[in-house]
């Protein structure tokens, strides 16, 4: 055998070799997650044949289900009760991946996640055709139609949270969309549906809950800036701040001052307590500069502001501003500057202070079951962080339960529970009707309830809406439904 022969047949052999080894990287290696992804034409396709595991509530209502048809997709998926609740749901599209929890516990309705392993040999053995596990959602039916109902037309959302649990028990965004017309096995007409839905300036597509473009949080950030200012040990409840009429910004012509135009306090001078009670901004923001920004983003971002968070669905990070001056900090220890939060973090929040500084990891999955509805994987309470100490959260605490009692949120409160709360008003502009708020707590036999309401464009009072004469009442509706 010549030289030139030997060369080309160790090419040849090399090149053998790759292939051998790429063959085998890609069906051993990354088979897995191949086969998961989304963009998969041939798992997208082979998952229309098979029975897609049902979404269900945690009292056995049915999100979502599959139906035999007789067509080429073998299968369709009917949302039962689908605007309620399509911000969890999400949907399964015959055009493109599915999202929320679709898209989330994919693998467990499809029937190849991990923990159906020992089905799918059973299934091997007795000859059952493969079908999709099922998902038991923390979602409560009862308090998810208060949340809607409370909502009612308004654009804005609602979340729910066991404080001691982590359980989100209602999520509402509105307005809400159908998931059975993009569910549909016409592509021409989803795709249509799904573009009037795109294109609509109201996003119905967000999930305001926990995304989409998120909100100013207005005076319920104050809640923030109190905590900061106790962790300090600079600050207790009983500590007077500067509380003027009208609070010079340093180096600007402007100021800051309350809503309405109204004074705090006649002395000009009031309590950290009472500067919450009346939700006081120029108190806030004297507090706020005399804090510094540092100290502020430090206490947001334990409350976990600025970091990634799946319940297991993908939760949008909120924001607290960086590199501000001095009247920038004020506005933004009020809750307006460039504050955005999600409805979620929020009720996070509330759900730390209420239950002593425990800042529980919330979530979505109660339980992951067979086809036959047998649990095979559970989720258990897990502390995510503790953003305050015991302390400050009691002090919180007694200050939110005056908020409710004799403050602005009056209107939240509910006869037999303790309720603590706080309203927001989010200014936008001149002219333009605030985004309003009220977070808030319920506590009764031994269960903490954690709620936040936002309301866009005033709702049904517009320019004139405020956190505590609009949203107030709603938190009160839901808390009843928790309750009962």
């Amino acid at each position: 055998m010549n030289r030139e022969i030997r060369r080309i047949s160790l090419v040849v052999t090399a090149m053998f070799m790759a292939l051998l080894v790429a063959t085998s990287v890609i069906q051993y290696g990354t088979a897995a997650e191949l086969q998961a992804d989304p963009r998969n034409s041939r798992t997208f396709y082979n998952s229309f044949d098979r029975d897609r595991g049902l979404i269900i509530t945690t009292g056995g209502d049915i999100l979502a289900k599959s139906d035999r048809v007789d067509d080429d997709y073998s299968y369709q998926r009917v949302y039962p009760n689908g605007e309620l609740y399509a911000p969890v749901t999400g949907y399964v599209s015959v055009i493109g991946p599915p999202s929320g929890m679709e898209l989330t516990a994919n693998q467990l309705l499809e029937g190849t996640a991990d923990s159906l392993f020992w089905t799918r040999i059973q299934d091997i053995f007795t000859g059952k055709k493969p079908t999709g596990g099922a998902v038991e959602l923390t979602i409560d039916p009862a308090i998810q139609d208060a949340a809607s109902s409370a909502i009612g037309d308004s654009r804005g959302a609602a979340v729910a949270v066991d404080a001691k649990t982590g359980e989100v028990l209602a999520m509402v965004s509105k307005p809400t969309f159908d998931p059975n017309k993009l569910a549909a096995h016409d592509p021409k007409a989803v795709q249509e549906e799904y573009a009037r839905l795109e294109n609509d300036p109201t996003h119905p597509l967000f999930n305001r809950a926990i995304g989409g473009n998120l909100y100013a949080p207005g005076s319920t950030f104050k809640l923030i800036t109190a905590a900061a200012a106790l962790e300090s040990g600079r600050f207790d409840s009983n500590t007077e701040l500067e509380a003027p009429k009208a609070l010079d910004l340093p180096g600007s012509t402007a100021k800051l001052t309350n809503f309405g135009e109204s004074s705090c306090s006649a002395s000009g001078k009031m309590t950290l307590a009472d500067a919450l009670k009346v939700s006081c901004n120029t108190a806030f923001g004297w507090l706020g500069m005399e804090l510094g920004q540092d100290a502020i983003t430090r206490q947001a971002e334990r409350f976990g502001f600025g970091q990634d968070l799946r319940i297991p669905v993908y939760v949008r990070p909120s924001t607290f501003p960086k590199n501000m001056d001095k009247p920038q900090t004020a506005m933004a220890a009020i809750g307006q500057f460039d504050d955005r939060v999600t409805p979620l973090q929020m009720a996070m929040t509330v759900g730390a202070i209420a239950n002593g500084g425990h800042m529980m990891n919330p979530q979505l999955i109660r339980t992951e079951r067979d086809a036959d509805l047998r649990t095979v994987a559970k989720t258990n309470p897990d502390e995510l962080k503790r953003p305050i100490s015991a302390s400050t959260a009691n002090t919180l605490k007694a200050m939110m339960i005056q908020v409710a009692e004799d403050g602005t949120a009056t209107r939240a409160r509910v006869d037999g529970i303790q309720v603590g709360a706080k309203t927001g008003t989010a200014e936008k502009g001149e002219g333009q009707a605030p985004d309003v708020w009220t977070v808030g707590f319920g506590e009764a036999n031994g269960r903490i309830i954690a709620v936040a309401v936002v309301v866009e464009d005033g709702g049904p009072a517009g320019v004139s809406g405020s956190g505590g004469t609009v949203v107030a009442p709603m938190v009160s509706s839901i808390l009843k439904s928790a309750f009962p």
